[in-house]
């Protein structure tokens, strides 16, 4: 019998890329997999919408935008309640091709000792373009980096082993979840799947990159990351990370000091740059960080 698999995507408005994820999981070959729907009090519909085109799919109304970690941790909940071997958490603005599953399942009932693994995740308009490809951490910098803007090799790479693979598609054994615990909710957005792929780690499970296993993501080419709650969450969250793994000092010296200080006075001084947000972003969330205070950003 294979493995029991619930599909967890949250959402939070975007309800054409939602249809059009679910429709793509109609195709999926896999023979024993649920899907669960989360919306976080989505604006548009929802919830309704995907009733009534995907009668077949569960759905579960958090009542208010909870977060990637919050929201999901939900859905993480439902499938240790209700017995799934493993849970794959799965953006809503992605399209998956109809093998993915089981590859992403064979590797990982390879080993026990494989708490995780993640997809090759390509670009939706360049399929032969990498967006994520797993990641390495560095620990003497702080720094958290994905395999990206690769040109695909095909499907003949043998799966490798990373520090983390991103939540836009991380299939998780029971066993890691159990052990590990959920997502900590305390980052909202961003990074939460990085020191929940640490935890897993230390825990005794490896983390494995699947090339084998493709999924397409909507995200722009020319996506920038400069809006203030950007730079936000992942300024604040990056110190979180390093606080939560147990990074070592002289690693905070060099996100503090040697980045994050030397990308804020950029914004501040440097002509070219001054037109570019982020200041705010940043500047709040230090102080934020310094006075523990977690989860959703309140902007005033």
């Amino acid at each position: 019998m294979s493995p029991r698999v619930l599909i967890i995507i949250l959402c939070y408005n975007g309800i054409a890329d939602t249809l059009a994820c679910l429709s793509s999981l109609q195709r999926v070959a896999y023979p024993s997999f649920d899907i669960l729907v989360l919306d976080n009090a989505s604006s548009d519909g929802t919830p309704e919408k995907v009733r009534n085109h995907f009668p077949q799919v569960t759905v579960i109304e958090n009542g208010a935008n909870l977060g990637f970690a919050a929201g999901n941790n939900v859905g993480l909940r439902y499938a240790l309640r209700c017995g799934y071997d493993y849970a794959l958490l799965l953006n809503n603005d992605t399209e998956v091709a109809p093998d993915f599953l089981d590859h992403l399942v064979v590797v990982a009932e390879s080993d026990p000792t494989i708490g995780a693994v993640g997809p090759t995740i390509t670009y939706y308009e360049r399929p032969d373009l990498i967006w994520s490809a797993g990641g390495m951490i560095d620990w003497r910098r702080g720094i958290a980096a994905m395999r990206t803007n690769e040109i695909g090799q095909g499907q003949c790479c043998e799966p490798t082993e990373v520090d983390f693979v991103t939540g836009c598609a991380l299939l998780v054994r029971r066993a890691a979840l159990e052990r590990a615990g959920l997502l900590d909710e305390r980052f909202f957005m961003y990074f939460e799947e990085t020191e929940w792929c640490v935890r897993i780690k230390r825990a005794g499970f490896r983390i494995l990159h699947v090339p084998q296993a493709r999924v397409l993501h909507k995200i722009p080419l020319n996506a920038r990351f400069d809006k203030e709650y950007l730079a936000y969450y992942m300024t604040r969250n990056r110190l979180l990370f390093l606080r939560a793994t147990g990074a070592p000092l002289s690693t905070w010296l060099n996100a503090l000091i040697l980045q994050d200080l030397r990308t804020y006075i950029s914004l501040v001084i440097r002509p070219r740059w001054r037109t570019r947000s982020g200041r705010t972003g940043m500047w709040h969330a230090w102080m934020d960080f310094w006075r523990g205070r977690f989860g959703k950003w309140e902007m005033a």
